[in-house]
């Protein structure tokens, strides 16, 4: 007998194995995440918007508030919030946009990339380790559940059963 919901008995017990690996990976996952934020002293939005402007100063692409409001689901007064938030703590600056004056480019300073490299350098080491130990046929197997797994989860809202 399976300890969880009344749906766990009738599925096949491999199945309940994988679903509860996954919702395992995830918990640990989010504890990670947590630990990265705290130790950084950030919140989730804050460290997503790092690291989408550390990624778009490295494809050379300036990124504005608006990019990052875009990015996070956030109004123009959430971002601005957050902007000056990351600015005093010497993470970010605003500098004018260089194709539109009436704008503002954000750009992460170099010690924002320092700390984030500092901080999520081992373990992105030992995630892609993991990876790598893999087969590629258990890579193959593993991409495509998690396609699958993502398209059937985005499709819960849209699903009326």
């Amino acid at each position: 007998m399976n300890p969880g919901p009344a749906w766990y008995d009738s599925a096949a017990p491999h199945t309940v194995d994988l679903l509860q690996a996954l919702r395992s990976y995830r918990a640990a996952e989010q504890a990670m995440r947590r630990r990265t934020r705290d130790s950084m002293r950030m919140g989730e939005n804050d460290l997503r918007a790092l690291r989408f402007l550390l990624s778009r100063q490295a494809d050379g692409e300036p990124a504005t508030p608006a990019d990052i409001g875009a990015l996070l689901g956030l109004k123009s007064s959430s971002v601005t919030v957050m902007l000056d938030r990351l600015t005093v703590s010497g993470h970010v600056t605003r500098r004018p946009h260089p194709a539109d004056r009436r704008s503002v480019v954000v750009v992460a300073t170099p010690g924002a990339d320092e700390e984030v490299r500092h901080t999520l350098h081992a373990m992105h080491d030992r995630m892609l380790s993991a990876a790598a130990a893999l087969s590629p046929d258990e890579r193959r197997m593993i991409v495509d559940f998690l396609g699958r797994m993502s398209e059937t989860v985005d499709a819960i809202d849209t699903a009326r059963d």
